[in-house]
């Protein structure tokens, strides 16, 4: 009995002191409730201390534009080990579509970041002989430098470590507990330290290790070991938002891309929901935010993590009225497929409890495999971003993970692939086709341009009416198609529709033969070069604006070669006939894309570790030029 009126007590203080913590936001229900116990507890405006940077940020600019910005999430990433291509992956989608939505004339941020709270942290500081904030100092550095080699845009490269944001957290866990949808209880089951999570017995298989013979329980999504745990904790009642989350999916049927995974999602809920631990006891986990008032347990690393997104986004430092400046709710946010249950269940879950607006829209992607086997550190075949970088080149590798990357199914990594799409498309389309409009002697691309100004898209020629006309169609429709597939959240096959354009011309080119009429030498045939090669100009003008998302650093050079002024590189000039003065100011760089040739032994070894592996085992020669 004395145990019972303790732990009644305790809660009692809790809601007593939380009741007391000063606050400028809360939700409607929140608002509601507090108004109906009494009058004079209203939430006043709570701040921050003066060294919060947000804080400081508003207090010495302009007040804001109300314009909510396209607010794009990378998951934020674990310190507990190096980054490798998949999370360079997870990077590069979410920078594409910001950097797409910039070049639409939209205001757009991108926060990416670091998890780092939790078990796996503190287990691998104690086995490094190192405290978990040093260790998450130098890995953290590790996520920020390969968002750097990456090309990623960000605006906030987040850490759970922040003070904002474990502020906000503490407040997060404040309103839940006003709303009644905290309760201690002790928790039994099967707990993954890998996977940070419970898991229902239904969603787990015995295994066993093919090496020691150990027979274990595993998880069945992910492979990982699973321990019997007994703990008393905090719980946040999910189920009671059970059907609220299935009225969302069926209502939001395209919320999750792809479609299949929001089928998963939606048959999880249905068979697995099951009240979220939300805490664990400092015996077992000491490094994390504390609960509020009650600094013997330490705050679920799941639950924490995820307010990351509206911790970037002000949280909850909102402004009645105003709330979206921040850029919440998120227009995009990017993950892996592994985290799809944290992302789809629990955070709208979450959100929902509070009456908080959800992510508009949730991009799961697939992982990258080597020799179709799942990359892992402990079997050698985890590819080094910056080791690919430095072999061939940070564009060539944005160019190839959103090209191959996969979304439903994972893709397979491997040298000879990046050498064989960098030949084929880069070199030998993009870049021939390059040195075909710019470098050729028949020809002068200045010249090329005015003559369309005077009369010369009027050339015609019976047996090239067709090809004119279809090139004219493709490239009128260019910009819409890949716009379509960016709204889709496909950035693959916008890049692939792009380089389909490439290909094109070239055909275009080949069936027109400028060079054949430019021999003729007569005003007619010349007057059919010219209109040949503005095309094929048009083409690559196009293209260029249109590749600067997925390869900023050689689509900005390729508009530079071509004269294109850097106040008409937007996606309204990626329009047939928009721009006729450019051409002028060409930079000659040489080759855009020389060509590429792997040593055997690279070719085979597809990792990225030094050596053999390194940029030494690449061979280059000059692209082809001009046909004569």
């Amino acid at each position: 009995m004395e145990v019972l009126r303790a732990a009644s007590a305790r809660h009692g203080l809790r809601r007593h002191v939380a009741a007391l913590q000063p606050r400028n936001w809360v939700c409607r229900s929140c608002q509601s409730q507090s108004r109906s116990r009494s009058q004079s507890s209203l939430i006043s405006k709570r701040q921050f201390a003066s060294s919060s940077p947000r804080l400081q940020a508003l207090s010495s600019t302009p007040e804001p534009s109300p314009v909510k910005p396209y607010y794009v999430t990378t998951p934020i990433f674990y310190v507990n080990a190096a980054p490798h291509v998949g999370h360079m992956y997870s990077m590069v989608l979410a920078d594409v579509l910001k950097r797409w939505q910039t070049l639409a004339g939209n205001k757009a941020i991108l926060c990416t970041g670091t998890d780092e709270h939790g078990i796996k942290v503190q287990q691998a500081a104690d086995l490094n002989g190192l405290t978990p904030k040093a260790i998450c100092d130098e890995n953290a550095e590790k996520f920020k430098d390969l968002a750097k080699i990456s090309g990623i845009d960000y605006d906030r490269f987040i850490r759970t470590t922040d003070p904002d944001h474990v502020e906000a957290v503490k407040h997060f866990w404040r309103m839940l507990e006003r709303q009644d949808l905290i309760y201690e209880s002790t928790h039994s089951g099967w707990y993954c330290v890998s996977d940070e999570c419970f898991y229902p017995e239904g969603l787990l298989e015995r295994r066993q290790d093919p090496f020691t013979g150990e027979v274990f329980m595993a998880s069945v999504e992910s492979g990982n070991k699973v321990e019997w745990t007994e703990e008393k904790n905090y719980h946040f009642r999910m189920t009671a938002l059970r059907q609220k989350l299935l009225d969302f999916y069926e209502a939001n049927p395209g919320w999750l891309v792809p479609a299949t995974r929001q089928e998963q999602v939606i048959d999880w809920v249905k068979n697995n929901l099951e009240d979220l631990s939300i805490s664990r006891p400092i015996g077992r986990l000491h490094w994390g935010i504390r609960v509020p008032d009650d600094s013997q347990q330490t705050i679920y690393v799941w639950f924490d993590a995820l307010i990351n997104y509206i911790t970037m986004a002000g949280f909850p430092d909102w402004r009645p009225g105003l709330e979206s400046l921040g850029g919440w709710p998120a227009d995009v946010q990017v993950i892996g497929k592994d985290i799809v249950r944290f992302h789809c269940v629990y955070w709208p879950a979450l959100l929902m409890a509070l009456d908080l607006p959800l992510p508009k829209r949730i991009l799961s992607h697939a992982h990258w495999t080597m020799n179709k086997t799942k990359m892992s550190k402990s079997i050698g075949n985890v590819v080094s971003p910056s080791s690919a970088i430095d072999r061939f080149g940070l564009d060539t590798i944005r160019f190839y993970l959103i090209h191959d990357g996969g979304i439903a199914d994972d893709a397979d990594y491997s040298n000879d692939g990046i050498e064989t799409r960098y030949n084929t498309y880069l070199c030998n389309e993009l870049g021939n086709q390059l040195n075909r409009v710019t470098v050729a002697k028949q020809w002068d691309l200045p010249q090329v341009v005015t003559a369309m100004t005077q009369g010369s898209l009027e050339a015609s020629d019976g047996k090239l009416g067709e090809n004119f006309e279809n090139q004219e169609r493709m490239l009128r429709g260019l910009a819409a198609n890949v716009s379509e597939h960016m709204n889709k959240l496909n950035s693959g096959a916008a890049l692939r529709g792009i380089m389909q354009a490439v290909g094109e011309t070239n055909k275009f080119l080949t069936q027109t033969e400028p060079w054949f009429y430019f021999k003729q030498g007569t005003p007619e045939s010349l007057a059919l070069v010219n209109k040949s090669i503005f095309f094929a100009a048009e083409s690559l003008r196009i293209t260029g604006i249109l590749l600067q998302p997925f390869m900023p650093r050689k689509a900005k050079e390729l508009l530079d070669r071509l004269g294109v002024a850097s106040n008409k590189r937007t996606l309204a000039n990626a329009e047939l006939f928009s721009d006729f003065g450019y051409g002028q100011d060409k930079k000659p760089l040489g080759q855009l894309f020389p060509r590429i040739e792997l040593e055997p032994e690279v070719k085979k070894n597809s990792s990225g570790s030094k050596g053999k592996n390194s940029s030494k085992g690449v061979k280059k020669r000059p692209a082809d030029g001009a046909p004569s």
